[in-house]
């Protein structure tokens, strides 16, 4: 219930921000809508796993516990604080990927804690890079080139686990359609060729793995 007391969010203002400034790694605004759907999964599941989950659900809940227990504060803190909200955001995509990690087999478990994972891990790199370039740590460009390059190496990396599957996938390919969207007008033309190399190589990696 958080998005609808807390207001909803949308992305970061440049106004909450001692620099104000846009920041080309943060996806269109629509590709936020991401989380309808998140949370939708995620409640079946949660449902599923409290009627006839077993140990790997009972293994996978409680980091999933964690990061949606910060989840729960984390938009009234992102439309108020947003460095608290960053630090915030880093936890639950940490707890998240450790959810997605001892997830079982059933597709009930490994959808919805793949959308949850890849979604956060594409929402870390944002949050650090507009609170890099807000903070005056780093040009927009440069934070925004370095935090695509550290999503796609982790989003890379989880897809390359020899467990891992494709249920990941859709949610940082989603993240990286938002990024090129939000970036061709006015053209940012480094910024949507790292976000397409992105999608490339997080495509050709899905390939290999879905292969196996």
């Amino acid at each position: 219930m958080s998005p609808w007391v807390s207001g909803g969010f949308a992305g970061f203002r440049p106004g909450q921000f001692p620099v104000t400034d846009r920041w080309p790694a943060q996806p269109a605004s629509w590709a936020f809508s991401i989380w309808g759907p998140i949370y939708i999964a995620l409640i079946i599941a949660t449902i599923i796993g409290v009627m006839c989950g077993g140990a790997d659900w009972e293994r996978a809940a409680k980091p999933l516990t964690v990061s949606l227990a910060v989840g729960v504060f984390w938009v009234a803190a992102a439309n108020r604080a947003p460095l608290p909200a960053t630090i915030m955001t880093v936890s639950m995509a940490t707890f998240a990927i450790l959810a997605w990690v001892r997830r079982g087999q059933s597709l009930w478990q490994r959808l919805p804690l793949g959308l949850y994972a890849g979604w956060l891990t594409a929402a870390s790199g944002v949050a650090i890079s507009a609170a890099l370039t807000g903070y005056g740590i780093l040009p927009a460009q440069t934070a925004a080139i370095l935090m695509l390059l550290e999503v796609l190496a982790v989003g890379l990396m989880i897809l390359a686990r020899p467990d891992s599957d494709w249920t990941c996938a859709p949610a940082l390919l989603w993240a990286l359609t938002g990024v090129i969207a939000a970036n061709l007008e006015p053209m940012n033309t480094t910024i949507v060729a790292v976000a397409s190399l992105g999608l490339v190589l997080l495509l050709a990696t899905l390939w290999r793995q879905l292969a196996r």
